[in-house]
């Protein structure tokens, strides 16, 4: 695996490697040999499960168990997960064999989600718990984000703003701020020359997302 691809992902992450062998191991798929990243995702799923656990008991103090699991498998479920591996540039970093590359390995909801678990667990093991809840910090989007009803808030609004004979949204990237290793992105929405709305999110999508869902509320 090129040094590029696991440069790439440290900075996506924010956090440098002490034993990079660590990383390149997360990043090895079953596929590619014995030496690949299934042990280090079966320490990554409890890492996250204490990391979100932990959240979620301090932000919620009213609320009971049944509730918190909930809103904990939210967090940590694969549809939540393998955007956040995508976003990261995981899927490109992975080491497969070419079989399952030409399958779409790369892209399956079900490698990232277990190669997100396994890279986190590579933090964990290679600079300690706070580090782990460091990179579920960086990059894992806001509770409230991921607890939504999932849905594409963009091609919602352009249903909606074609519904009554408008013109289809456009998008610009207004904004940036943090730091280069944990950006946040300001986009906004268009109806032909009027602003709708503008949000924020951690990728240049999700901020787009997030400024479509803000104009759908707008428009009732």
């Amino acid at each position: 695996m090129p040094e590029k691809a696991t440069d790439r992902v440290m900075q996506a992450l924010g956090y440098t490697f002490r034993d990079e062998a660590l990383l390149r191991r997360a990043l090895t798929h079953p596929s590619a040999g014995k030496e690949d990243n299934q042990r280090l995702e079966f320490l990554g799923d409890a890492v996250l499960q204490f990391i979100m656990s932990e959240k979620l008991y301090a932000a919620h103090p009213d609320e009971r168990e049944g509730a918190l699991t909930h809103r904990r498998a939210l967090l940590v479920c694969e549809a939540a997960q393998s955007p956040i591996a995508r976003e990261l540039g995981i899927g490109e970093a992975l080491r497969m064999d070419r079989g399952e590359e030409l399958t779409g390995g790369r892209e399956k909801p079900s490698v990232l989600c277990d190669a997100m678990e396994a890279v986190l667990a590579a933090v964990y093991l290679d600079g300690g718990m706070e580090a782990a809840k460091g990179v579920v910090e960086r990059c894992w989007p806001d509770e409230e984000e991921v607890s939504r009803p999932l849905q594409d808030a963009k091609g919602a609004l352009q249903e909606e703003l074609q519904k009554h004979g408008g013109e289809t949204p456009t998008y610009e990237i207004v904004g940036q701020s943090g730091p280069p290793h944990a950006p946040v992105f300001r986009a906004a929405v268009y109806r032909g020359g009027e602003c709708l709305a503008e949000g924020e999110g951690k990728s240049k999508k999700a901020a787009e997302q997030a400024a479509a869902l803000k104009a759908l509320k707008k428009l009732g």
